[in-house]
């Protein structure tokens, strides 16, 4: 009896190697870059546990816990967009996209909440505003065995992780990676589609400071 093409195909993808190493460790592109320059994980984390004693997070939208590390001038936490601004999305098969939330003026958000003053996390927030525009930047907790929205955002973000997992992804596009919590520092141009999903049994915390350039136009 003879073997279809389609049996063959399929055959031929069953002897293939499969990969279950390089899923735990990072995979760049131009959407999602590690950069040439690192934190002290040990400090990171130390200083969180500090800041957790005094402060509680706040639930946002898509299982996402959020503690903001930066304020408007002469604003409080509460009354400050810390939690969600403008993104857009698609939402049903007609694939076509809206926007959602009111757009958020990043390059007002220059202060450092409190909370933050005299820990690591001003030295970070120190080393970032010296090298880019930096906005809102936020502490994000993402719960177990949870995914954010498929959205776009006006701008990119940086990414620091400082607990996390090997089912802890980003994705970008069609880019998928692992994000170590190394102390690495990470762009994710989140200008293009993307999300956040914990696979795991665990939470999973960034630094997630939002890059304060113009609203992309596409």
């Amino acid at each position: 009896m003879s073997i279809s093409a389609d049996t063959q195909e399929l055959n031929s993808y069953i002897n293939n190697k499969i990969d279950i190493e390089s899923v735990a460790s990072f995979k760049g592109n131009e959407h999602i870059i590690k950069l040439n320059f690192s934190f002290d994980i040990n400090l990171i984390r130390e200083a969180l546990d500090e800041i957790k004693e005094k402060s509680e997070f706040k639930t946002g939208p898509s299982g996402f816990h959020a503690l903001a590390m930066t304020k408007r001038p002469g604003h409080s936490v509460d009354d400050d967009k810390d939690l969600v601004g403008r993104y857009y999305t698609r939402v049903d098969e007609s694939y076509q996209e809206i926007s959602k939330d009111e757009l958020v003026d990043e390059s007002a958000f220059t202060e450092l909440v409190d909370v933050f003053k005299g820990t690591y996390f001003e030295t970070i927030h120190q080393e970032l505003s010296a090298r880019y525009p930096i906005g809102r930047v936020r502490i994000l907790e993402k719960s177990s065995f949870n995914c954010n929205s498929w959205h776009r955002d006006p701008e990119p973000r940086i990414h620091i992780p400082i607990v996390t997992n090997p089912g802890a992804l980003f994705i970008v596009n069609h880019h998928c990676t692992h994000l170590p919590a190394d102390g690495s520092v990470y762009f994710t141009d989140t200008r293009g589609y993307h999300t956040a999903l914990n696979g795991s049994d665990q939470p999973r915390t960034h630094l997630v400071a939002a890059l304060a350039y113009p609203e992309y136009q596409p």
